[in-house]
């Protein structure tokens, strides 16, 4: 009988046996059998030991397989693993019926984030500076009435005034010629257009707007005013060559005292001005101060005008040099001005009627560092 069938017969022994029969009954059966039960265990674990080794060799090829993966697919692999871990409560709950969704979490960063994020505005406009001195600043204003000013220059006499040669001589006599100058005010004017949607939306915005166009408004009349200066001051005249550039700002000023006149302002381009300060100790004038930030040249102070281009000057005396107003500078806006009133805008106009008069150009002298050789 084969050791399965007494297997079996032992079985049916036991039935209806007490623990101590039962437990009798086994220790007969393995003394009996003892060789065929160990033949029978033999084989059974050669045959897993058989099975075993396969299963060995079908894992080292998957092995083989799995290192040849890139690094990327064993990260996912690990993060599957443990959103299946993080899951497991869920995920044992799985019947039909009731689903789970099982979601691999990762290291949030900004791109979880949809829409504008948070942000902090500086709603102070970074405004484009506005020039160091304007024309205007070096001279007076006068206001008139109509749109034209006339002024009356002396150009000339005949005769002169001289000592009474006897009591009985006639004395000498003289005459004055006069020429009536005039000059017209124009408008320096320009404006900004913008939607009242803009102004809504964006009033810090729109709330700079008039601090740009008064900027731009003294540029332009700088650089009108600065074309008059051009063409009615009097030439400098410099001979010296190889001078320093404060030298030949004193010799024009001695020019001016030479026909009495007095200058009482220098006007040079920033960087010719820190091209002065820059003037070696043992060359530089006695006559020349910086003190307060403040350069003068024998007393006369000197003022840095982005209007001049590198090289130019203006030395004089500025009291003779007048601005003329007939309209003051204005700003005004208009919501019905053209379409504005159909499209919803807003138009933002600045405009003054103005103009410049050099009524003693001998008194202003304009030069050029470069053409006559300062350093």
């Amino acid at each position: 009988m084969e050791l399965k069938e007494q297997l079996e017969a032992l079985t049916l022994k036991l039935e209806g046996k007490s623990k101590e029969q039962a437990e009798n009954l086994i220790k007969g059966f393995q003394a009996e059998n003892k060789e065929s039960i160990e033949v029978a265990v033999k084989a059974i674990k050669d045959e897993l030991e058989e099975k075993l080794a396969a299963l060995q060799k079908h894992a080292d090829n998957l092995d083989v397989k799995l290192q040849e993966k890139n690094t990327q697919e064993a990260k996912k692999g690990d993060t599957l693993k443990k959103a299946l871990a993080d899951n497991f409560d869920q995920i044992k709950e799985v019947k039909k019926g009731n689903t789970v969704e099982v979601k691999a979490v990762g290291d949030m960063t900004t791109a979880n984030v949809t829409g504008e994020h948070p942000r902090d505005y500086n709603f102070d406009i970074v405004k484009l500076p506005s020039q160091k001195v304007n024309v205007s600043d070096l001279i007076r204003t006068i206001s008139i009435d109509g749109g034209t000013y006339t002024y009356t220059v002396e150009t000339g006499s005949e005769g002169s005034i001289s000592k009474q040669t006897s009591q009985t001589a006639s004395k000498s006599r003289i005459d004055y010629d006069f020429a009536a100058i005039d000059v017209s005010t124009d408008f320096v004017a320009g404006f900004a257009r913008y939607s009242k949607k803009m102004r809504n939306n964006l009033s810090y915005v729109t709330s700079a707007i008039p601090a740009l166009l008064r900027r731009d408004y003294f540029k332009e009349e700088n650089s009108v005013f600065k074309a008059v200066l051009d063409t009615d001051a009097t030439a400098s005249v410099q001979v010296i060559t190889d001078n320093t550039k404060a030298g030949m700002l004193v010799n024009d000023i001695a020019a001016l005292e030479d026909a009495d006149y007095i200058a009482n302002g220098i006007v040079v381009r920033p960087s010719d001005y820190y091209d002065i300060l820059k003037t070696p100790k043992d060359d530089l004038m006695a006559i020349v101060t910086f003190e307060g930030n403040v350069l003068r040249v024998n007393g006369i102070q000197v003022f840095k005008a982005t209007w001049l281009t590198a090289g130019e000057y203006f030395v004089g005396d500025w009291s003779r040099v007048n601005k003329l107003v007939t309209e003051g500078l204005s700003l005004e806006f208009s919501e019905v001005e053209g379409t504005n009133f159909v499209k919803n805008n807003i138009t933002a106009r600045i405009e003054a009627q103005v103009a410049i008069a050099v009524e003693q150009p001998l008194a202003l002298v304009k030069g050029d560092f470069a053409a006559a050789g300062g350093l």
